[in-house]
Formats: structure tokens, C-alpha cells, sequence
């Protein structure tokens, strides 16, 4: 079972290049982040011509996160974390899916806010967001299931997951806080696919559009698939597909996934 996820950065402008991977990649599960449309702007009727069902959680402008399943129609389990009434923002959405084999799989699409600039209310938002995640993980741990937390988290988790150290070093992506709540999750029993498959790192998952990060391969690794033990203990391969990320007018982040012998 393959599920990936994906920064799209604006469905509307990048659905080309997003059905164009769906077609040529296949995965069983494609959490997306970054959708930036309301609702009733999603384009489902595009995913259900190449065998897609859909749900979503939109937002005008920004934010807004969906999961797409091949042949299937995913049910909804969770929209939004619980903890801060006040948070308006689509940044997780949550789903149980049927592997191809039986048995059911949980996801969950995450886009956690990215804390610039630190310090200051946006950075605090950010560590009050991760901490009613790790809530939100812990609630699905204990329920034994296998399970995938796929999204950007907007967290450079070890120093060998940046081009460059100096050049991220005050940006909240990187800060202190930012790992150590990153961490307490993989120590709750989770576990970051990519990391203990890739531990020497240097497997980017974003490039930013100013400055020629692209062009001088100057990236980092801010997306992240993690498993619950039920997951991890069936790991069979994960990556990038880095490829998609030089294609014309695509995302800033490539589609980073896990494939799951279940």
C-alpha cells in the first residue's frame, strides 16, 4: 500500500502536475496540503475521472488540507484538532481507508503552521498546534491500529536535514522548540519513515522558489510520514519523488511517500 503526501501549494494552479503524478505514481493514498481553495472550490470531479474519492477541508486563499483514495472513498474520522476553539485554520483532516489486501488504515492529512517570524504570537501558535497534535497521535496510538501521520510539518527535525545550517538557523523551522516537539511525538512510539530510512540524511523534500533553490539543489526535509508500530513494523520502502519537483510550474515541495506491505 503506497500513501504519499504533497504540498501542492495552490490546487487550482498545480492540478496539471497533480493529476499528472496520481497517473504516473498511482499511490493508494495522496494527502495533500496547501489546497488553498474554499470547499466548494475543490475540483473532486477531477480526481473521480482517474478513479479518486475525495475529502477535503478548505480554506479561502491559504491553508486547507485533503485526502485522495484510488478506488475508494475515504471515511472521515477527525476534521480539525481538538483544544483552541478559536482556530479557524484547515490544517488536518483525518481518515480510515481499506489497504488493498482488507483491513483498515488510518491517515491523517497535517499542514502545521510554519511559526515565522519567531520570536513572537505566530511561533507560540506553532508549539500550542504541535502539542494538541501530539495529543491528537497519542489518541490514535492507543488505538492499535496501523496508522500514518503524512504531511508538512514545517519542522527541520536534525541538522542533516538542511543545506544549510547558518543560512536556517533563526528561522522557526529550525529552532529548538520546534525539534522538542517534534521529538516528544517519535518518543510517544512513532516513527519518522524517512529519518530511520535515510539516517544520514541530505534527502530534501522542499526547495524555495527565491534564490535558485531549486537550480543549486538547496533544500531541506520539512515533510514527514509517521508510523505507528502496526505501520513501521510492515515498512517496505520509502522516498521523494524529487523529479516532479522540476517540472514546469510545480510545487515548492516534492511528494514525499511511504509504501506498506499490509
Amino acid at each position: 500500500m503506497k500513501i504519499a503526501s504533497f504540498n501542492i501549494n495552490g490546487i487550482k494552479a498545480r492540478l496539471p502536475r497533480l493529476l499528472e503524478w496520481l497517473e504516473e505514481t498511482k499511490p493508494d493514498v495522496a494527502c495533500l496540503q496547501e489546497i488553498k481553495t474554499q470547499d466548494e472550490g475543490f475540483p473532486a470531479a477531477e480526481f473521480e475521472k482517474i478513479g479518486y474519492g475525495a475529502i477535503w477541508h478548505g480554506q479561502k486563499s491559504f491553508n486547507g488540507v485533503a485526502i485522495l483514495t484510488r478506488d475508494q472513498q475515504p471515511e472521515e474520522t477527525k476534521r480539525g484538532l481538538d483544544g483552541e476553539p478559536e482556530d479557524e485554520h484547515s490544517r488536518y483532516l483525518e481518515a480510515n481507508v481499506t489497504a488493498p489486501g482488507g483491513g483498515t488504515v488510518r491517515v491523517a492529512s497535517i499542514y502545521l503552521p510554519n511559526g515565522n517570524p519567531q520570536p513572537g504570537p505566530k511561533f507560540d501558535f506553532k508549539l500550542r498546534w504541535m502539542k494538541r497534535l501530539r495529543n491528537r497521535a497519542s489518541e490514535i496510538w492507543r488505538e492499535e491500529i496501523p496508522a500514518v501521520l503524512a504531511g508538512d510539518y514545517n519542522v527541520i527535525p536534525r541538522d542533516n536535514d538542511v543545506f544549510s545550517v547558518k543560512a536556517m538557523e533563526n528561522d522557526a523551522l529550525m529552532q529548538p522548540e520546534s525539534r522538542q516537539a517534534y521529538q516528544r511525538i517519535l518518543h510517544d512510539g512513532w516513527t519518522d519513515a524517512l529519518g530511520v530510512t535515510y539516517p544520514a540524511g541530505k534527502i530534501w523534500t522542499y526547495w524555495d522558489y527565491r534564490s535558485g533553490g531549486w537550480q543549486r539543489d538547496q533544500g531541506f526535509r520539512i515533510d514527514h510520514l509517521l508510523l505507528s508500530p502496526l505501520a513501521a513494523d510492515h515498512l517496505r520502502s520509502c522516498g521523494v519523488d524529487k523529479e516532479h519537483r522540476g517540472r514546469e510550474k510545480a510545487s515548492d515541495h516534492a511528494p514525499t511517500w511511504v509504501e506498506l506491505n499490509l
